[in-house]
């Protein structure tokens, strides 16, 4: 049992209002924020990056909300967002998301061309934005445009246009695609692939029925066409949520290798390619065109391994037309699983995952879910009572852990509100976040602007043990209590920030808390925090005080860099946190 739509819409109402203070016109920011970090988080875009522009050039419309960029800068999504604020699932007509899609099409272009920036004021974070666009414009592979919106939209994607002669694709993350990504905590379960209509007849194959109760087994080769079709359908949905696999073709010997043979020996693909490794929720079995067995679709399909191998097909049809996918066969493995408790398969698909990929990047967030630490963080969480003695702290170790929690105990209205009450979603750590959150109060705000998956494995590696050297000492109750002050000062400044400033609010945020926590070190009051659940107005005045000047510092040492990039580097937290400041006024209880 799934939430119900109109209930995740409330849902996220809830959240984009409980992230906004009282009255802020900023409902449509926080409401693009929270889309664009779960996109993030399921492995659909990069680290996100809220940035807000509207404005009129010539007789055009432009608009932008936020933007992503993959870490080679090869990748570009922006986003742009159409948010109404309503509480019952509403439709909105595709000629308005089209619009929104038009307009943010029209500020593409122009950066694309190079005439944006010069429209812009030289000091705003746009413009910074509008010269880098045009400076990687030429190598990017893959741009595309999402509009996010509270409403449901008929048409979720629309018809790829052509944008300074790269394809952009035009896609609607309206609220219908985000709950179905949401509540299956698993983007895969849309994903249906029938391969008698991709290929025209159903995979030749070898099937191994499993004698475990957790999967079963097939041997086949996929024609490298239909991979490229699915790539070009899915994009990234194809590819596991925890395994990197956007990897681009430039300076990486394994891709470049695999466009070499596509383009020179297509037939020898299949002796030269070691393979993919797929996982699907359910395979459906028919005879194949010589009457042996085949595979004729799969449901929840996904790449665990190999998305490079289906990224460089797509990229070398598309980079080099001539190439002949038609003699391309890849090797396949497919799993297909009979596991049905959901933490069970979370944790053979990330093994499996992770042992195919030995090879390459996976995501350590899913990887290290079951680490010490965060068992036992999430055993305090379950045990350990905010001082009012009805509420707590949930910690998901497990992605769509909190959701699964409301289903499987609020199985009635009222033992689900009682539920919510004791544990609203204000009140939900990730992982990542508690990463960002103990980085930005150990004075690493460098380290919080990587983005979460960055910084995750950062905090990750802080643990790790040397060879004989001591354990780091397990999480008790009263350090989860300073965890948990150190993030009720990060949400509060995060609140506060958001709408100060157009854009880069969350670096700000990320060095104010660390120059709170470098100025105030020892003296600062963590337990008072967690008393209060929440500060003292007296320390939000502070915090402003200090945002504003930490705003200042950043701009003027970027010096005309991206702020979000400029953030990034250890010279910035340097000249950052060494900076001079106002005092800290006087009377603020938090501190000792």
């Amino acid at each position: 049992m799934s939430m119900e739509l109109g209930d995740f819409l409330r849902e996220t109402q809830a959240e984009v209002r409980a992230q906004m203070n009282d009255g802020s016109p900023f409902a449509e920011l926080v409401f693009s924020e929270v889309v664009m970090q779960h996109m993030s988080e399921i492995g659909m875009t990069f680290e996100p990056v809220v940035c807000h522009y509207q404005g009129v050039v010539g007789n055009a419309n432009l608009r932008l909300s936020g933007y992503a960029m993959s870490d080679d800068a090869d990748q570009l999504d922006m986003f742009v967002s159409l948010y109404e604020g309503v509480d019952v699932p509403t439709h909105v007509p595709d000629a308005e998301t089209k619009k929104a899609v038009e307009q943010c099409l029209r500020f593409l272009g122009l950066c694309a061309e190079g005439r944006m920036a010069a429209k812009l004021d030289p000091s705003s974070d746009v413009h910074s934005l509008a010269l880098t666009i045009r400076e990687i414009y030429d190598g990017l592979e893959q741009v595309r445009v999402f509009v996010l919106t509270d409403r449901v939209a008929k048409a979720k994607s629309f018809k790829t246009r052509e944008i300074g002669g790269k394809l952009v694709r035009l896609e609607v993350m309206d609220i219908e695609r985000l709950h179905r990504h949401w509540s299956e905590g698993k983007p895969r379960d849309e994903l249906v692939v029938d391969f008698a209509e991709v290929c025209g007849s159903p995979l030749p194959c070898v099937f191994v029925p499993g004698d475990t109760d957790e999967y079963d087994y097939a041997l086949t080769a996929v024609p490298g066409e239909a991979l490229r079709f699915l790539y070009e359908r899915f994009g990234a949905r194809l590819l596991e949520a925890n395994v990197r696999s956007f990897l681009s073709v430039k300076g990486k010997g394994v891709n470049a290798g695999i466009q070499n043979t596509l383009r020179t020996a297509p037939s020898r693909f299949m002796a030269y390619n070691n393979g993919i490794v797929l996982v699907a929720d359910e395979m459906r079995l028919d005879a194949a065109a010589d009457g042996s067995p085949g595979i004729a679709w799969l449901k929840g399909m996904q790449i665990v391994n190999g998305g490079q191998t289906t990224a460089s097909l797509f990229f070398a049809k598309r980079k080099f037309p001539e190439t002949d996918l038609g003699r391309v066969r890849v090797p396949a493995k497919v799993i297909v699983m009979k596991v049905k408790d959901e933490a069970r398969e979370e944790a053979l698909v990330s093994d499996i995952s992770r042992f195919a990929n030995s090879q390459n990047a996976v995501r350590q967030s899913d990887l290290s879910a079951n680490k010490p630490f965060h068992v036992d963080v999430e055993r305090l969480s379950l045990t350990v009572y905010c001082p009012d003695g009805t509420g707590r702290w949930f910690y998901e170790r497990a992605a769509g852990s909190y959701n699964t929690m409301l289903t499987r105990e609020g199985t009635t209205p009222a033992k689900l509100k009682v539920l919510k009450d004791a544990i609203p979603p204000a009140r939900k750590i990730t992982k990542t976040d508690l990463a960002k959150y103990v980085c930005a109060w150990s004075v690493q705000p460098d380290v919080v602007s990587l983005g979460s998956q960055k910084c995750f494995e950062r905090f990750m590696a802080g643990m790790t043990v040397a060879e004989g050297g001591p354990p780091p000492p397990a999480p008790n109750v009263a350090s989860y209590k300073q965890m948990v002050a150190a993030a009720i000062v990060f949400k509060t400044t995060q609140k506060l920030v958001r709408p100060m400033f157009q854009a880069f609010q969350a670096n700000v945020a990320a060095y104010t808390v660390s120059l709170v926590a470098h100025r105030l070190g020892e003296r600062f009051d963590l337990d008072r925090v967690w008393d209060r659940q929440g500060v003292s107005p007296e320390l939000l005045a502070q915090l402003g005080v200090w945002a504003r000047e930490v705003n200042g510092v950043l701009h003027r040492t970027a010096a005309g860099k991206m702020v979000s990039e400029w953030a990034k580097k250890a010279e910035c937290r340097e000249a950052v946190i060494g900076a001079t400041y106002s005092e800290s006024a006087p009377g603020i209880p938090e501190i000792r």
